[in-house]
C-alpha cells in the first residue's frame, strides 16, 4: 500500500466531499446506485479501468478467454473499475473475486451487477456494484478497453485517479490533484476533532462554529 492509499483510507467519503466541493470540484461523485456490498468496509487506492460491452454472437471460449484476460491485466496494489455498459450481466463472481485478491488488487468497482456476492463477501475482497444477479458473462460480454478513460454517470474516470469508498458513498479524486485534496481533508478532520471535543466539553455548537468555521 503506498502511501497516499494508506493516508486516504484514513479519510472518509464526507469530508472527501466537503474538500471537493469547497475547492470547486464537481462530478466526483459515482452514482448512488453503485454500493460496497459490505457498508461497512472502506476502500481506497489508485484507480486502473476496463471497459467492455455486451456481444451475444461471442461464443463461450471467447468471453472466457477475455475475462480470464481482464484479471491477469488488473494492475495489482489498484481498485479495478469496471465500465460494462450493461446492467443485465454480472461483471464479478467468487472466483474472480478470490484471484484479484490473491493477485494483490485493493478491490473491484463496478456500474453494474456482481454475482457470488456472499462467497466474496466472505473472502474479504471489497466489492461495490449496482445489485445482484446470476447471470454470468459467458457468452454475453467481451471488454473492449483497459487503462483509458471511463464514464460512470457524470464522472470521467482515468486510470490513476483515486478513489474512497465507504458507507456514505464513492468519491473519485483526479490524480494530479489527489495528494492535495487528501492533505485538505485530514486538516478538516483535525478541525472537526476539535469541534466535538469543545462540544463535549460543553461549549454551545454554534459558538464552537464561529470558534473553528467548520461543522
Amino acid at each position: 500500500m503506498n502511501d497516499l492509499t494508506a493516508r486516504l483510507a484514513g479519510c472518509y467519503a464526507a469530508i472527501i466531499h466537503d474538500v471537493m466541493r469547497a475547492e470547486g470540484f464537481r462530478n466526483f461523485l459515482l452514482p448512488s446506485s453503485i454500493r460496497l456490498v459490505e457498508p461497512k468496509t472502506r476502500l481506497a487506492g489508485p484507480v486502473w479501468t476496463v471497459e467492455g460491452h455486451v456481444d451475444e454472437s461471442a461464443d463461450a471460449h471467447e468471453t472466457l478467454l477475455e475475462w480470464t484476460g481482464v484479471l491477469s491485466r488488473a494492475k495489482p496494489g489498484h481498485i479495478t473499475v469496471c465500465q460494462p455498459h450493461t446492467h443485465d450481466i454480472a461483471l464479478m463472481g467468487e472466483l474472480s473475486s478470490e484471484t484479484l485478491k490473491l493477485r494483490g488488487v485493493l478491490g473491484y468497482v463496478v456500474d453494474g451487477p456482481a454475482r457470488d456476492v456472499q462467497q466474496t463477501m466472505e473472502q474479504g475482497f471489497p466489492l461495490a456494484c449496482t445489485h445482484f444477479t446470476p447471470k454470468d458473462i459467458v457468452g454475453r460480454w467481451l471488454p473492449h478497453a483497459f487503462g483509458e478513460p471511463i464514464h460512470i454517470g457524470d464522472v470521467r474516470i482515468s486510470s490513476g485517479d483515486y478513489l474512497l469508498a465507504d458507507m456514505d458513498g464513492i468519491c473519485i479524486l483526479p490524480k494530479d490533484h489527489a495528494a492535495d485534496i487528501v492533505l485538505a481533508a485530514e486538516t478538516a478532520v483535525g478541525t472537526e476533532n476539535k469541534v466535538r471535543t469543545s462540544i463535549l466539553e460543553g461549549m454551545d455548537p454554534q459558538e464552537a462554529y464561529r470558534r473553528y468555521g467548520k461543522f
